[in-house]
């Protein structure tokens, strides 16, 4: 669904519409425009929030420091073709 909006710029940023974007165009650009900047600013609130969540980041820090070998089991890669001998 689509609504009907009217706003109001400065003549510097009307010229700079028509000329950049095409006269047909302003409205899909300034739509995209500010889903672009409402996605960052609530990318940051949960960034924020998270943040805040003091377990979640004690448990992301582990994570995080932990060893590769701590996560995968220990395989057996002598068969493989290639494998080098030592």
């Amino acid at each position: 669904m689509t609504r009907k909006l009217t706003i109001t710029v400065s003549d510097e940023v009307y010229e700079d519409l028509h000329k950049r974007v095409g006269r047909r165009r302003i409205s899909r650009f300034i739509d995209e425009m500010a889903r672009e900047r409402f996605a960052k600013r609530q990318l940051q609130t949960d960034y924020a929030e998270a943040a805040a969540d003091e377990k979640r980041e004690r448990e992301a820090k582990e994570w995080i420091e932990s060893d590769v070998d701590e996560g995968l089991p220990d395989e057996d890669f002598s068969g493989w073709r290639g494998y080098p001998t030592r």
